[in-house]
């Protein structure tokens, strides 16, 4: 199906700083259609005229996320929304690790701490965040001596009503940082390495950590990793038009799925080969 007119979604705080929307709507204009640039809250927005709206730089939805997910029903009964709608609602809580997990996908050792639970923390420096969120931002790491601050910190999240995750700080985060694998149109498109400033004993302040990104070529055995994650995904699914499945690598070498981002991913187009920008239009209008 080809797709005359799109919808790219953001909001006013993120105007300006996402790197991909750029290459992303001179791809998408190479192709012929339509594409505007709105924000998600904006009321006055006449979402029936899209024939698809496109998730993109949201990224204040875990702060609003009863607004947010109001939105997308209403947007969900008058068009088609990118991704689909079970798919992100799935995706913005991260419970879903445990999916992986008892499907055999090797993810980063992660305790879920609902409210009224008290947190167990492990030995040596871990990281406390909320189940939904994004950029980063309600997650903070700690060191073995402090107990107190991190679990005021789940305190503060059990408040607001927010499942918790607790994960040993995996020790090659400081050195090599995370690796995003990209999927376009169900097929592994390109990766990226990213570090992330997280903060110690602090809370993200903006939307989004400081991020050095740069261009990374994966292994097969990341490929096949993230791959597996990506099978779960398109069984419940079906095929995504894009999806990013972020890795870490383990103590014995082997590479672990820290977080799936269904939603409203930073795809990395800076980092990738030319091309990328194209395949990712084709994906959103055929």
């Amino acid at each position: 199906m080809t797709i005359s007119a799109l919808a790219w979604t953001t909001t006013g705080p993120a105007r300006g700083l996402d790197e991909d929307e750029d290459l992303a709507l001179a791809a998408l204009r190479r192709r012929g259609g339509v594409v505007d640039v709105v924000d998600w809250d904006d009321p006055d927005v006449d979402w029936s005229a899209y024939d698809r709206v496109a998730l993109r730089s949201t990224w204040d939805y875990d702060d609003r996320l009863t607004e947010f997910v109001a939105w997308l029903h209403r947007v969900d009964a008058v068009t088609e929304l990118v991704n689909p709608l079970p798919a992100v609602l799935w995706s913005t809580d991260k419970q879903y690790l445990r999916e992986l997990d008892a499907a055999g996908v090797p993810t980063t050792p992660t305790r879920f701490v609902p409210p009224g639970e008290r947190p167990v923390f492990p030995a040596g420096r871990f990281v406390v965040k909320p189940a939904v969120g994004a950029g980063s931002r309600g997650a903070a790491s700690y060191g073995p001596g402090q107990h107190a601050a991190a679990a005021a910190h789940v305190q503060n999240l059990h408040a607001a009503g927010q499942v918790v995750l607790v994960q040993p700080f995996v020790a090659s985060v400081p050195i090599d940082g995370e690796w995003p694998l990209v999927f376009l149109g169900g097929e592994y498109s390109h990766a990226a390495s990213k570090r992330v400033a997280l903060p110690e004993a602090a809370l993200v302040e903006g939307l989004f950590a400081p991020e050095d990104n740069t261009p990374h070529t994966a292994s097969a055995e990341q490929v096949e990793v993230a791959t597996a994650a990506m099978a779960l995904v398109r069984e419940r699914f079906g095929v995504l038009p894009y999806a990013r499945v972020d890795l870490v690598r383990a103590d014995d070498g082997s590479s672990l799925v820290l977080e799936l981002e269904l939603v409203e991913p930073s795809l990395f187009l800076p980092q990738a080969d030319a091309a990328a920008a194209d395949r990712l239009a084709a994906a959103l209008v055929g």
